[in-house]
């Protein structure tokens, strides 16, 4: 949505905000501030609200949350004295008093009128409920992403929908959100990879698939080997994006004391999820080294409003000890992998593993850095171009 008020333009597809013309530049917190105001509009934001949007629940004192304020009123031409624009309500909260008039961009009407997503819900084998989503027509495939997932979200990321629409165009795509994130059930206590694998079967069951085909990364490949190792009947094709087959935990030379881990330390601080935290910037660029500056923050922002840093650190605890070298032998499937050459998280060597252990599985090594596709990579086409044509195949 692009929401337009006082002289402003403030674009929710690409983050922006232009004032009388200009172009201003605003932090993300600011940004996102002033999205939840406009969105809401003439309505008292309370300051518990403004905290749940903008920074995902933490505890932030009333200082920090003033000179929020205060930069996203100069931002659109406010002041405190004038409050013309955003009124402070005492003991309340905040309101956006100008009028604001709500436009869905032409990005999103294009992509509402070609393709339809719809969100269901089908429950796992312990009785918690899994949010699945269908878009496109043509042969099925399932298509299973990181844990960091949220169905609604991803849908229109400028990061992650050129992926999902170049395949919905082409099939009826699948996608869930594992326990734990985006609109699923909370991640339940002891989980196990045998668990993921249930999930995934009753994903597939819910939307009456047979026989079909799965496209999996990074984590979620070891789920959908082991998957098709033991329903070999239902795996038309497999394609695995940057997967492995060993989780860190277990891998040769892993580290004796997960607690050094830079990842499980973010976790474990203050700065999960906020696009202003130095050591979370610095793990988004690890994880995304050929994305922009702007990308790096719609990755956080996506992060943040997909899962929190508790049951981010009880998924990493669990996928750390994935391993399915056995199951690769027994996957019958005709198997594509492509792996990113210059990834530091998952090396190519572990993609590598992966081809050499399934039967006659496809390698394809890519000149990227990026733990996983996005859309401004440039190796989008040739991955999207090899996975596409080889679920053909299968047609």
């Amino acid at each position: 949505m692009r929401f337009e008020f006082a002289g402003c333009a403030l674009d929710a597809a690409t983050y922006t905000l232009v004032r009388d013309g200009q172009p201003i530049t605003v932090e993300p917190q600011v940004f996102d501030l002033l999205h939840t105001l406009a969105s809401q509009a003439g309505n008292v934001v309370t300051k518990d609200d403004l905290i749940e949007a903008v920074w995902a629940g933490r505890i932030v004192s009333d200082a920090t949350i003033s000179a929020r304020v205060s930069a996203a009123r100069a931002a659109v031409g406010d002041t405190g004295r004038n409050q013309k624009i955003i009124r402070t309500v005492s003991r309340r909260g905040f309101q956006m008093v100008a009028e604001v008039k709500a436009i869905e961009t032409l990005k999103t009407e294009r992509k509402s009128e070609e393709l339809q997503q719809v969100i269901r819900y089908t429950t796992a084998p312990d009785g918690g409920s899994i949010a699945w989503a269908s878009a496109g027509e043509g042969p099925p495939v399932l298509y299973c992403w990181h844990h960091f997932s949220h169905l609604e979200l991803d849908w229109s990321s400028s990061l992650l929908s050129p992926a999902l629409v170049r395949l919905a165009k082409k099939h009826r795509l699948i996608r869930f959100d594992i326990r734990g994130a985006g609109f699923s059930d909370p991640i339940p206590s002891n989980v196990t990879l045998d668990d993921c694998v249930a999930e995934m079967k009753a994903v597939a069951d819910a939307a009456d698939l047979d026989q079909f085909p799965i496209i999996a990364t990074l984590q979620a490949a070891a789920v959908a080997i082991r998957f098709a190792a033991r329903y070999p009947e239902r795996v038309s094709r497999l394609v695995l994006h940057n997967p492995y087959a060993m989780g860190r935990a277990v891998r040769p030379n892993a580290p004796d004391n997960a607690e050094h881990d830079p990842f499980i330390s973010l976790l474990k601080s203050s700065g999960w999820s906020d696009p202003e935290d130095g050591f979370m910037r610095a793990w988004a660029t690890m994880v995304l080294p050929m994305a922009s500056p702007d990308e790096i923050t719609e990755l956080i922002r996506l992060i943040a409003k997909s899962v929190s840093a508790d049951a981010a650190l009880k998924h990493r605890i669990l996928i750390d000890q994935f391993d399915v070298m056995r199951d690769l032998q027994d996957v019958k499937a005709p198997t594509l992998v492509i792996h990113a050459r210059l990834s530091s998280l998952h090396p190519v060597t572990e993609g590598r593993r992966v081809a050499a252990g399934i039967p006659a599985a496809e390698f394809m090594e890519v000149d990227s850095s990026n733990t996983f596709l996005i859309g401004s990579d440039t190796t989008f086409e040739r991955v999207m171009g090899a996975t596409l044509e080889f679920l053909a195949r299968g047609t």
